[in-house]
């Protein structure tokens, strides 16, 4: 291992990395919030007045503020909210790793591990397939238990299945967002202590001795539970199949309000789609990208495939839901012809 002297750092060193860390969850949530007024609003970012004590010093009421905000720390106020939309990203993620573990899947080998053994590891690629039973769930296999009266005109409730309220994500999409970055921050420190077991791969590019540095970059190459990659699972599967769940929740959420779906948010359902169903399909392409063969799993990445992708690149379709253009058809055929010319 090179000492921290003489690494070869990337991103701007332990700084940068520090610096990255701190200022993309704030643009993350920030970017939730102008999408949802649709402009670049500074004056309501931190409250006017505070909780906080006059008499408190100036750090104190900074965090103060930052609590008593909406935008950058959405339904803190709301302790029931917070837990409700941090157990939906515990189950949603719960639930993909379910579709890993038992759906029927292709054992695939990846690229040879840099360590010069020769060895290579086995993915469970089933990530299309996960894809479908997704979709599928959430428009007929959603539980929800239901009143209805006998002849007797006695009321019972009986388990019936139907389509999710996917409408709930937009009420609470900023809010999904910060428990999303409060559970990866979570999640980094997990693996980053656990790179420290005996025995493991370590990635060559976080390992400078640097602990900010090395946690935001990731040590362990590829971090496992048993036969469960928590690198290659988290690159396709939470991540991106929640963006593609995230427009459609918009769109529903738009024909709730206007009765019907403009043709903005139509073509962003089926482009993004298309390239969330892109990835999934050429899955085992996946393998012997940078990502898997080179970087470790760190804060870069487990923030980057669970917080960021979800959340800025469904930003689209959140500003449409209220603030659509309602463009006219040569419009619209110009967007179809670029994006099928340059997909």
């Amino acid at each position: 291992m090179k000492t921290s002297s003489n690494f070869d750092y990337e991103f701007g060193g332990p700084i940068g990395a520090l610096g990255t860390m701190i200022f993309l969850p704030l643009v993350t949530l920030l970017l939730t919030y102008w999408a949802s007024v649709g402009s670049l609003e500074f004056n309501h970012i931190l409250p006017a007045e505070t909780s906080c004590s006059p008499d408190a010093g100036f750090v104190s009421m900074y965090i103060s503020k930052l609590k008593d905000s909406s935008v950058l720390c959405p339904s803190c106020a709301e302790s029931p909210v917070l837990i409700s939309c941090a157990w939906v990203i515990i189950g949603w993620f719960l639930f993909q790793v379910l579709l890993e573990r038992i759906l029927p899947c292709e054992i695939v080998l990846g690229a040879p591990l840099p360590d010069g053994s020769g060895k290579r590891l086995p993915y469970r690629i089933n990530g299309h397939l996960a894809f479908w039973v997704t979709l599928l769930v959430l428009d007929i296999g959603w539980p929800k238990w239901t009143e209805i009266s006998d002849e007797s005109g006695n009321i019972k409730q009986i388990l019936v299945f139907g389509r999710a309220p996917m409408t709930w994500l937009y009420d609470n999409y900023s809010t999904l967002a910060f428990v999303t970055i409060i559970l990866t921050t979570m999640l980094s420190a997990y693996l980053y202590m656990k790179s420290f077991d005996k025995g493991l791969l370590l990635a060559v590019g976080g390992n400078s001795g640097n602990h900010v540095y090395d946690f935001f970059m990731g040590r362990e190459l590829n971090p496992r539970w048993g036969g469960f990659d928590w690198k290659e699972f988290c690159e396709l599967r939470p991540g991106l199949i929640g963006w593609m769940i995230l427009n459609l929740a918009m769109m529903s959420k738009q024909y709730e309000r206007l009765g019907y779906v403009t043709g903005s948010m139509i073509l962003i359902n089926i482009f993004q789609g298309l390239y969330v169903w892109d990835a999934l399909y050429q899955e085992r392409a996946i393998l012997t990208t940078m990502d898997i063969t080179t970087d470790g799993f760190g804060f870069m990445l487990v923030f980057g495939d669970l917080a960021w992708v979800p959340f800025t690149y469904s930003l689209q379709s959140r500003y449409l839901v209220d603030h659509d253009p309602h463009l006219q058809w040569p419009v619209l055929a110009c967007i179809i012809d670029v994006n099928c010319f340059g997909y």
